[in-house]
Formats: structure tokens, sequence, C-alpha cells
């Protein structure tokens, strides 16, 4: 079964158990998957990958928006939006820790030759493609910076 294919199936398991955070949760997922599939130039086909970064961006969006609720004190409008957003991260792989992503980097910067800031851009290229999915792009540019700096 493909992650398409799950989160159907998990849609109609929260409606039946009535919960609707997840419900809401995984229903965004699906809109973004239908919004994907049906944009201009957009691909007919959905790939885990391509589901996978949908989902970062929304868990992305809901932590940001936690984020502006707390600072607007709304905490009961910021819980939900983290609420959905947990819902939403049990479809991602395992995020790694900030030591582990460190590791990674250092091999990224070693592989590159990357000896200053000046070369951030290059480390960010291959960080970015070595790390999908595995942490998330504020991380990596911080590690990259303080590695670099």
């Amino acid at each position: 079964m493909n992650l398409e294919q799950q989160i159907q199936e998990d849609i109609k398991a929260a409606m039946k158990a009535k919960d609707t955070v997840a419900m809401n949760a995984v229903r965004a997922i699906k809109g973004e998957i239908l919004l994907f599939k049906t944009s201009e130039g957009g691909a007919k086909e959905v790939t885990d990958g391509d589901i996978l970064k949908m989902i970062q961006k929304l868990v992305k969006q809901r932590k940001e928006a936690a984020e502006q609720y707390v600072a607007a004190g709304r905490q009961e409008l910021a819980d939900n939006e983290l609420a959905e957003a947990a819902v939403m991260e049990k479809y991602l792989p395992k995020q790694l820790s900030e030591a582990e992503v460190e590791a990674k980097i250092k091999d990224i910067i070693a592989k590159v030759g990357a000896t200053s800031i000046k070369d951030m851009g290059k480390v960010m290229g291959a960080a970015n493609k070595a790390l999908a999915g595995l942490s998330d792009g504020r991380t990596i540019s911080t590690i990259v910076k303080k590695l670099l700096s």
C-alpha cells in the first residue's frame, strides 16, 4: 500500500472514530495531493517522495501558525495546530537528531571541499538532497552556518 492509499484509509478510520483533529489533518494532506495532481503542469501520478515533501510543508505551516497563535495569546488554537502537526508527522520518516545531522553535514563539507561561508550554497544543495525528509531546512541551514563560520 502506497502512502496515498494509506492516507485515504486513515481518513476513513478517523471519520469512523469521530477524531476531528486526525480527520482535519489527514484531509489537509489529501487536499495537497489533489492540488498537486490537478495543478497546471502537475504530474498525474504522485510519488511517495512528493507526498512526504507536501507533509513536511504542512507540518511547518502548522508549527508556524501555532507560534503566531501563542504570540497572540490564543493557546487553544495553537494546541489544535500542534495536534494536527503531530498527526501529520506520523507519516514522515524518523527525524535525525541535531548531532546526527551535524555529523552528516561534516561529511558533506569534506566531500564538497567547502572551507568558508562562501561555500554555503554548495553545501546546502548537497545537504538538502542527502537529508531530504530526515531533517528540516532550518536545522540544516543553522548547522551549516555554524560549521562554516
